[in-house]
């Protein structure tokens, strides 16, 4: 059975870097995912800055995005405030916008993260909950 996922900036990298050490388990992943993947501008700015050196890696994600493989709902304009709240919640860590955006998104929309990030085992949802999260073992 397929399920929408929130699509975190590790597996995007794996899955367009056939170099990466979990380059297999994103590729997986996708195909048991329900399309389109959920993400933020966040997380598609960071998968291209960590392929800057792939050739064609940062023009292979603005291509999912444009085929629609991957949906960017998430307005941080919007959620400007709830990101801050998170941003300085778990500044000790310290957290990156784009996990904050996830982190938000996983409280509005209840899906889990697809990640590699293991901070997404520390973070909560609505001050207290897990977030559920697909990630390699």
């Amino acid at each position: 059975m397929k399920r929408r996922f929130l699509l975190d900036t590790g597996p995007l990298v794996a899955l367009l870097n056939r170099s990466d050490r979990y380059h297999a388990w994103a590729a997986e992943q996708w195909t048991e995912a329900d399309a389109p993947l959920l993400s933020c501008e966040a997380v598609v700015a960071e998968a291209c800055h960590l392929l800057r050196s792939c050739p064609g890696g940062g023009a292979a994600v603005v291509e999912l995005v444009r085929r629609g493989a991957i949906a960017l709902p998430f307005a941080l304009a919007e959620e400007s405030a709830a990101v801050a709240r998170l941003l300085d919640r778990y500044a000790d860590l310290p957290m990156s916008l784009a996990d904050a955006c996830l982190v938000r998104m996983a409280e509005t929309l209840g899906c889990s993260v697809m990640t590699i990030d293991a901070d997404f085992r520390v973070y909560r949802i609505h001050g207290r909950r897990v977030i559920p999260t697909r990630m390699p073992e």
